[in-house]
């Protein structure tokens, strides 16, 4: 089952990541107020909302469409923290990322880095929590979402957990040492104050 006619229409006109990237800006975070959700690309279209797992699966939807890859990858956090998502794309030979989140930060990325990994590295830095703590540890390959077309990904009325399930499965690479990781410096005061700032409230 493909998209509709209304759908269709959007993703014409999301025929670059810069635009695909101010769509998800607009749409309101989904914060899960009656539960756990995975929603196609087609719901998050619908309802208007998306978190960082909906909105990579969106813009990896818009991608495909205008011929490219539908590719996301997963940031992985230490266990007192959340993971994060984001679409992946290639430009002029370099990698950038679509992402979603109700923060200042871990935003989008211009296709400006030559590996994944430089991609990945992006986002260290800015990866902390409200004590400081910088918590980014593994980072995975890039995953192909084309492997879902038989679950319809893109148009399911269904919630697919199976998505994210096997993102977090996939092999990741860690990103420091047990030496670097007991070298880091905090995040400071002024760090912390703008990586509260948030986009939406509950």
């Amino acid at each position: 089952m493909g998209f509709n006619n209304q759908e269709i229409r959007i993703l014409k006109r999301l025929n670059s990541p810069k635009k695909i990237q101010n769509f998800l800006d607009k749409l309101k975070i989904n914060f899960e107020q009656k539960g756990d959700t995975c929603m196609s690309p087609r719901f998050v279209i619908k309802t208007r909302k998306a978190h960082c797992m909906e909105g990579a699966m969106l813009a990896a939807a818009a991608l495909e469409f205008h011929g490219a890859k539908p590719l996301v990858m997963d940031l992985r956090a230490v266990d007192h923290d959340f993971d994060h998502v984001v679409a992946v794309f290639k430009q002029f030979g370099c990698f950038g990322a679509i992402s979603k989140t109700n923060h200042a930060v871990l935003r989008y990325r211009e296709p400006v880095y030559k590996t994944i990994r430089e991609l990945a590295l992006s986002y260290f830095h800015e990866y902390f929590d409200d004590k400081g703590r910088k918590n980014l540890r593994e980072y995975s390959n890039p995953l192909d979402l084309s492997r879902f077309h038989k679950l319809h990904w893109q148009t399911s009325s269904k919630n697919l957990f199976e998505i994210p399930d096997y993102l977090d499965k996939i092999k990741h690479f860690k990103i420091l040492s047990r030496r670097q990781i007991k070298n880091l410096r905090q995040a400071d005061k002024i760090e912390i104050e703008a990586g509260e700032l948030i986009e939406w409230k509950s």
